[in-house]
């Protein structure tokens, strides 16, 4: 069986690649009949639909993975442990999860990029489902300590009073900027022009 390909996706860092890779690779080695269940890399497969936020996947592999395989392997119940935070949307926990287990050099990159990524999505929750909050509610939900999620979310330009204990979220601006298309104009040009004659 040849993991090579999964092995240069960790090593690149193409995170995003390793659940699709993964896959492929399992229904191929499966359709070829070839036994795999003591080789199989579970950890980084599961991971992989962990940082691919396709928690469905990683609920059907981690029901797939022989019993004797899960309970022999303690990471890949810590890699489960996150998932099933997510699972049950468990915000916090997720960070604990992650901090509650000393990943392998296998896996500590890829737990590593999940972590930020899950920081991102959780800061831009917070930036569409509030407009104040408290300084502890935010530091939860950013899996950091209450100053660190300070200074976090003073860059990104919100207002913190210390006071009341307080952050107020300050909604992004974006810019459209609307391109007109020489066609568009034509056909509206000529739609006046017939409305008005």
């Amino acid at each position: 069986m040849d993991l090579s390909p999964i092995r240069e996706a960790l090593a690149a860092k193409s995170f995003d690649r390793i659940a699709d890779l993964c896959d492929n690779l399992w229904l191929q080695v499966a359709a070829e009949g070839i036994p795999y269940h003591d080789e199989w890399p579970y950890l980084i497969h599961l991971l992989g639909h962990i940082y691919a936020d396709d928690l469905n996947s990683a609920r059907f592999l981690w029901k797939t993975i022989p019993t004797n395989i899960r309970e022999s392997r303690p990471e890949l119940t810590a890699a489960w442990n996150v998932g099933q935070k997510l699972w049950t949307h468990e915000y916090a926990s997720v960070y604990e999860a992650i901090r509650g287990y000393d990943w392998s050099e296998e896996a500590k990159d890829i737990v590593a990029a999940f972590s930020d990524l899950y920081t991102k999505k959780m800061f831009q929750l917070l930036l569409s489902a509030y407009s104040t909050i408290t300084i502890r509610d935010m530091a939860l939900f950013l899996g950091m300590t209450e100053a660190d999620a300070i200074s976090y979310v003073m860059q990104q330009g919100w207002e913190v009073d210390s006071a009341s204990q307080m952050v107020t979220v300050k909604k992004q601006t974006t810019k459209t900027e609307q391109k007109l298309d020489a066609s568009k104009l034509q056909r509206l040009t000529e739609y006046v022009f017939h409305l008005e004659h």
